[in-house]
Order: C-alpha cells, then structure tokens, then sequence
C-alpha cells in the first residue's frame, strides 16, 4: 500500500516566526483589525481603540511587526498607518475567519 504524499513545509524557521506572530493575543487583534479594515489603513490611535490596548503597547507590538515584515507603514502628513504587508498573514486570517 502506497502511503499518500504530502506537502512540507518549506521553510520552518520562518513560518515559525508567522505563527509566533499569530501566537501573542496583542499583535493578533490588531492584525484582524487591520485585516478587518479592509483597504483602509489604520493608524496607532485608531488600532489602540479598536482593540482596547494601550497606544504604547499598540505602537511597540506594530514596531516589532514592521521590523518582521508582518505589516506595512504609510507617513500621510503627521500619521503613520498600517496594512499587512504579509500575505501569508493575510490569507491564514481568512481561513481563521472561516473556522468560526
């Protein structure tokens, strides 16, 4: 009997690092609040708001995102804001969506 392929993951270090994202409660809610923004992008107030976080807390955990190339920052005058700049991200927060 033939045992059935299937598809590995081709480079684990890094979607480790995906998933280390998703992990932490903080940077997934604003995730899915960008996410849930559609091609709106949102700022650091706006984020903190919408997922009851501190603005300090909110700034640092999309710092740590940029840096990790997880979300995106545009400057338009004095604000700065997010997208997801991962389309991985973006496509694993569909197929949670559809989980529920």
């Amino acid at each position: 009997m033939e045992t059935p392929s299937h598809a590995h993951v081709r480079d684990p270090e890094e979607w480790a690092a995906v998933f280390k994202t998703l992990g932490d409660p903080t940077r997934l809610s604003l995730l899915n609040a960008i996410h849930g923004a559609g091609n709106n992008q949102l700022g650091v107030t706006e984020l903190a708001h919408r997922t009851g976080t501190r603005v300090a807390t909110t700034s640092a955990a999309l710092r740590a995102m940029e840096k990790m190339g997880t979300v995106r920052s545009v400057r338009e005058g004095r604000g700065i804001y997010y997208g997801i700049a991962d389309e991985r991200i973006h496509r694993l927060l569909h197929w949670a969506a559809d989980q529920q």
